[in-house]
């Protein structure tokens, strides 16, 4: 039934729907580049919208792409960064991320939010008739702030119903972008499925060999098999000017001519990120950061941009049959890269399998499950893997050893350490760790007495850490007593040892400002344009806590002429 409901789940959201080619402009003014392609893989997800070079730098104009209003301002430190969304009349909202900062209106706006909220990450959703937009209006300038790895600009399509994210490129937007050249094709794995199953006598997944043919495909080495296997294949895109590996559109796969096995990025939802790494094959990523693609599925997800047979992607090497596996892979634009594969029936046996390490705990992905050794528990839900497979756990010496982290997690496991034997002055500065390598990574802790417990998504190793280190204010760019008058922006530098850092508030003559923190620099950064400053002389006081509430407190003082 669950198979029945999967394949009509997806057929039906591969029908293809009319979208508007001509409604929505550029949301910028110069040739379109990309850096990053719809459904791109990420880490723990898909890549929502298309990333646009801004020629390498911040503060080019930033366009509404159509009439509409502002629905929605998010102003975060990760992410998005500083991200404008627009609803327009005909359904569909457009996103704007990573600004540096919004048009004049808009920027008074999220101002008077931060400082009624006294906060800098702040998130509203404006009524239809306080922040109309016109197409072409400038709305914001390009910018870097959140989790942008470089001066880009994010832009993105969704349904304004269902907040399906949509390719941009059914906009109209694959024609401002020039591309005439195929998929890249890196590499293809063949996997041995069951015990029963062997492939070039081994039970080992195998790279095999690619040769290209003079019609631009591509033939594998001859392959034999017994049993079941399956396919992945390790691939990205290139446009025309770009050097950038982008992600591709459309991966299908066939068997003796009949679809098999596929997907495409046309829309998907914001709660089937995740899947991404069970599309791939994440114990190799893990191993060593190639991202196959994996055309088949030994346990059904219902991700939607899958389309697939009651096979699921799976080959069926029988005696006395010779088959051809064909895997093809395309851009938006239909460059097209072939790769065929034959396949011919061995009954020879394996001589190199995998060796399977057997605990003493079998997990069932479908089932929940529990663990607790020495006051520490793990409670794992059902849905957490996607798979059923040996799980290691043990508890020595106070550490929690959760298998590793070669296993995708998909859902929160809870952790708890009961009983602890700390002194209650230390509780506060108490939580449970992640141990990476030699150092400690913060999990949000909530405690109760005696009890601690976190929520997590990664596997390996846990313990109780203490952070009684108060998080540094450092490298001001202005020196006490003197004027300043000239100075746009006022500059600390803030960073933590241990638990990170949680809440910073900044006053100036003893009112809040808005300082906006950049974690990539480790700046908080004042600008002098919210006219918070007075003649003469301004004192300064910041104050910086971790995520455990240990405590730092900066203060000076300046001078400023309000004549300029």
């Amino acid at each position: 039934m669950l198979r029945l409901f999967f394949l009509l789940f997806s057929l039906s959201i591969f029908a293809q729907n009319e979208y508007p080619k001509d409604y929505f402009r550029s949301p910028l003014d110069i040739p379109l580049f990309l850096s990053g392609t719809f459904g791109e893989l990420r880490s723990n997800h898909f890549h929502s919208g298309l990333d646009f070079k801004t020629q390498q730098k911040e503060g080019l104009n930033v366009y509404a792409a159509a009439d509409g209003y502002v629905s929605r301002i998010k102003i975060s430190t990760w992410g998005y960064g500083k991200a404008i969304y627009i609803t327009h009349p005909n359904g569909f909202t457009t996103v704007y991320g990573h600004l540096q900062k919004a048009s004049p209106a808009i920027e008074a706006y999220i101002k008077k939010a931060q400082y009624a909220q006294q906060s800098y990450e702040v998130e509203m959703f404006p009524g239809e008739n306080e922040l109309p937009v016109k197409k072409g209006d400038v709305i914001a300038l390009s910018g870097n702030t959140g989790g942008s790895g470089g001066p880009h600009l994010h832009f993105e399509f969704r349904d304004s119903k269902t907040e399906k994210i949509i390719n941009p490129m059914f906009f109209g937007f694959d024609v401002q972008v020039k591309d005439t050249r195929v998929p890249v094709i890196n590499n293809v794995v063949v996997y041995p499925i069951g015990d029963s199953s062997a492939v070039n006598q081994s039970r080992l997944p195998l790279e095999v060999s690619l040769s290209q043919q003079k019609d631009g495909s591509y033939i594998t080495g001859k392959i034999t098999a017994k049993g079941k296997v399956a396919f992945g294949v390790n691939t990205y895109d290139l446009f025309d000017n770009s050097y950038n590996k982008n992600g591709v559109f459309k991966v299908e796969a066939f068997c003796n001519g009949k679809s098999f096995f596929g997907y495409s990025f046309n829309t998907f939802g914001f709660d089937e990120g995740r899947y991404v790494n069970a599309l791939i094959d994440y114990g190799r990523f893990k191993r060593t950061g190639q991202r196959v693609q994996r055309l088949f599925m030994i346990e059904p997800y219902l991700l939607s941009i899958i389309n697939s047979n009651n096979t699921y992607g799976m080959v069926e090497v029988a005696p006395n049959l010779t088959q051809n596996f064909r895997i093809e892979v395309s851009d938006f634009h239909n460059n097209k890269s072939i790769i065929n594969i034959p396949i011919q029936y061995s009954p020879e046996p394996a001589t190199a399998s995998a060796p399977i390490k057997k605990t003493d705990f079998f997990l069932k992905a479908r089932k929940d499950h529990s663990y607790a050794k020495n006051d520490v528990s793990v409670f794992i839900p059902a849905g957490t893997f996607y798979d059923d497979f040996y799980i290691d756990f043990d508890v020595k010496d106070s550490i929690l050893y959760l298998h590793n982290e070669s296993v995708p997690v998909h859902n929160n496991m809870t952790i708890t350490f009961d009983n602890v034997t700390i002194p209650e002055a230390d509780r506060d500065k108490t939580f449970i760790a992640s141990i990476e390598g030699s150092r400690l990574r913060y999990n949000k802790t909530y405690k109760k007495g005696n009890t601690f417990t976190a929520y997590t998504k990664d596997l390996g190793q846990f313990k109780l850490a203490k952070d009684t280190t108060a998080p540094r204010i450092s490298n001001p760019n202005f020196v006490q007593g003197k004027w300043i008058s000239k100075q746009r922006f006022l500059e600390v530098e803030i960073s933590d040892s241990l638990s990170g850092i949680g809440t910073y508030n900044a006053f100036l003559n003893g009112k809040w400002i808005l300082m906006e923190y950049d974690y990539k620099t480790k700046k908080l950064s004042y600008d002098f344009e919210d006219n918070n400053s007075v003649e003469g002389r301004n004192d300064l006081k910041i104050v910086v806590s971790d995520n455990i509430g240990n405590s730092t407190t900066f203060e000076s003082h300046f001078f400023r002429s309000q004549q300029q």
